[in-house]
């Protein structure tokens, strides 16, 4: 299998487990900081990957997300698919910032993915905490800060094999 094949199959496994792991039940305490795992996946699978995934992949797993959780239909694929769309459309600039400003970005992008949803909740009479709704965003973005260090540190380590 090539190098492109693997990277692809590994990313869509990833997909298909930010579904499943958006459905799982956890304690009421827990609750409050569990991320959203489709939309953190899918904010970073675009910027480092914008031309295997983009607005369909954001389309499929919004309607996928709404089916398991029971939402309004299309309330997650309109989140999502706001939210590709600023990652695609500054997918470049994003990545030549520094992690702090990454970060920054990705939680403005999570910001206004709770945003959306609590716009729609809104408008369909639907309550909901606006507690429920700043948790998964400080979660994402420590999941994200993770990830970039982490590929930082494999890159550097890739280099430093290089150079050698």
């Amino acid at each position: 299998m090539s190098r492109g094949a693997q990277s692809n199959v590994f990313a869509i496994s990833s997909l298909i487990l930010a579904l499943a792991l958006s459905v799982v039940p956890v304690p009421q305490g827990i609750a409050l900081f569990k991320p959203d795992w489709v939309a953190v996946l899918l904010i970073y699978w675009t910027i480092t990957q914008p031309f295997r995934f983009g607005l369909f992949t954001a389309f499929a797993m919004g309607l996928a997300l709404d089916v398991l959780t029971g939402d309004l239909l299309g309330q997650n694929t309109l989140a999502l698919i706001t939210v590709v769309f600023l990652s695609l459309r500054f997918h470049l600039r994003i990545r030549a910032f520094p992690v702090s400003q990454i970060v920054g970005s990705v939680i403005v992008m999570l910001a206004l993915y709770q945003f959306i949803l609590f716009w729609i909740d809104g408008v369909a009479g639907r309550s909901v905490s606006p507690l429920a709704r700043i948790g998964p965003v400080v979660s994402g973005a420590i999941f994200i800060l993770i990830a970039l260090v982490t590929r930082d540190t494999g890159e550097r380590n890739t280099r430093t094999r290089i150079e050698a």
